[in-house]
């Protein structure tokens, strides 16, 4: 009986985990449907330019032609605002670490020396929702350090 109870919790969690991943999934495709709208072009998604470490994922790399330059974006899903919480508290310093760390392997694989930045786009909203998603894009975040520059 206490291995159905622990089968039965892993069967849980991993419909819980399965959910979470969709619910991601759902918002990165709403985040690249606002980038491709201000006409960004999507580079590429959910890249692993770390071979040996898993943590460094970059969710979007878009190239911004007004600018251009090469944007790295992480997007954030959230099922709705809370009073408690404010701008980029999802980001944590690790978070900036390892999107610093896939930054630069990144940069360095593309031999790309033009400008770059860093973005977060927050989605408030659930999928399969009637609701429009709420879309916050927050620019140029601080993450490279100032001799980052390229120019």
């Amino acid at each position: 009986m206490a291995m159905e109870r622990i089968g039965d919790s892993n069967v849980v969690g991993l419909a819980r985990a399965e959910k979470s991943v969709a619910q991601g999934r759902w918002g990165e495709d709403v985040a690249a449907r606002h980038l491709a709208a201000l006409g960004w072009r999507i580079v590429e998604r959910n890249v692993r330019p770390c071979q040996r470490d898993r943590r460094c994922e970059l969710d979007i790399v878009a190239y911004d032609p007004a600018e251009e330059r090469v944007v790295f974006v992480e997007v954030k899903t959230h099922r709705c605002h809370s009073q408690f919480a404010g701008r980029l508290w999802a980001v944590d310093a690790r978070k900036k670490r390892n999107v610093l760390r896939a930054c630069a392997n990144w940069l360095l694989r593309r031999k790309w020396h033009g400008n770059c930045r860093f973005d977060v786009v927050e989605i408030y909203g659930t999928a399969g929702s009637a609701a429009v998603p709420e879309i916050d894009h927050i620019t140029n975040v601080p993450l490279f350090p100032p001799n980052w520059r390229f120019r």
